[in-house]
């Protein structure tokens, strides 16, 4: 695979990714509870999605992430959508933050930006938690048969890079690996840890390594975790791989999900971005936010990098 314009601006520096979406789209007023969360402004408030990456965009942002995490064919046929008509969503997640790169530069935003197509583990679609735990009980060609035709749509749709994102498992990382060959699109792999280990339980060198040699990956690293957990898991992804590391913590805070409320104290966002320095100096070439981070924390991580 010859290297893309994407992965040349990884090897030539630090780029800022944004935050939390469904953060920012909260923020603005959107009830999110439905089980497609995000996804479901693909249909009913395309706008408010571009809106969305926009704030990102202007906050120091160089990289969106697309609100397809849980747009798959078959969460939309829960919702009786027809597999065109969820195939066109799909793959209108990537034309939304297209729309809110060209309205960035028309506003006076120079620099480059780039857009990632979200891709959300099998646990994301079932909408119970489970992309938090791993071990669905399917094995490694069922889940690249779940994967496949929606990363076919997604790379047809024309991102710049596939996030492959929110990880819990390394069984479906491999499902995920196999699923991106061929595709002529390249991708980061990013797990969701406990500790130094997978939320599944497998050690981190061991869910990394399965990404060293796999050609279409020009990131590996971790989201949506405790930004403790980053410290580690950027030294292991970095000496195991020898690939730039993607890193994209949550503030700190926990989901409560009897409460249905986050609870706890922000460590990482605005006003907390100091171990950003850290984690590029050991090996973090993308670096932003995820739950519970937004405009303002994207502001200060691209600050405190001396990108923005």
């Amino acid at each position: 695979m010859s290297v893309t314009p994407f992965a040349r601006a990884l090897g030539a520096g630090t780029l800022v990714l944004d935050g939390g979406t469904a953060s920012q789209l909260e923020a603005a007023g959107h009830d999110l509870s439905d089980e497609l969360w995000s996804a479901r402004l693909l249909a009913d408030r395309p706008e408010a999605v571009t809106a969305a990456h926009l704030a990102y965009f202007r906050a120091g942002a160089d990289v969106a992430i697309t609100a397809g995490y849980q747009a798959t064919f078959e969460g939309f046929a829960r919702r009786s959508t027809g597999r065109a008509e969820a195939a066109r969503l799909i793959a209108l997640s990537v034309e939304l933050a297209r729309s809110a790169v060209a309205e960035a530069h028309a506003g006076g935003v120079t620099r480059p930006l780039w857009v990632a197509a979200s891709v959300g583990p099998y646990g994301a679609m079932l909408a119970d938690g489970s992309e938090y735990r791993g071990r669905y009980g399917l094995d490694v060609f069922e889940l690249e048969r779940f994967h496949r035709p929606r990363l076919e749509v997604l790379a047809g749709a024309g991102p710049d890079v596939l996030a492959l994102e929110t990880v819990p498992d390394a069984v479906e990382a491999e499902a995920l690996l196999r699923a991106v060959r061929g595709l002529g699109v390249p991708a980061w792999l990013s797990y969701t840890v406990d500790g130094v280990r997978t939320r599944a339980g497998q050690p981190l060198e061991e869910a990394f390594a399965l990404a060293a040699p796999v050609e279409e990956i020009v990131a590996v690293g971790v989201n949506c975790c405790a930004p403790e957990d980053v410290d580690r898991a950027v030294e292991i992804a970095a000496r195991v791989t020898g690939k730039p590391v993607v890193v994209y913590p949550n503030s700190g805070e926990t989901w409560d999900a009897r409460a249905r409320a986050w609870d706890g104290r922000v460590t990482f966002g605005a006003g907390r971005t100091e171990r950003v320095e850290a984690w590029r100096a050991a090996g973090a070439r993308l670096i932003g936010g995820c739950c519970r981070v937004g405009p303002a924390g994207i502001t200060g991580i691209a600050r405190t990098l001396g990108t923005g």
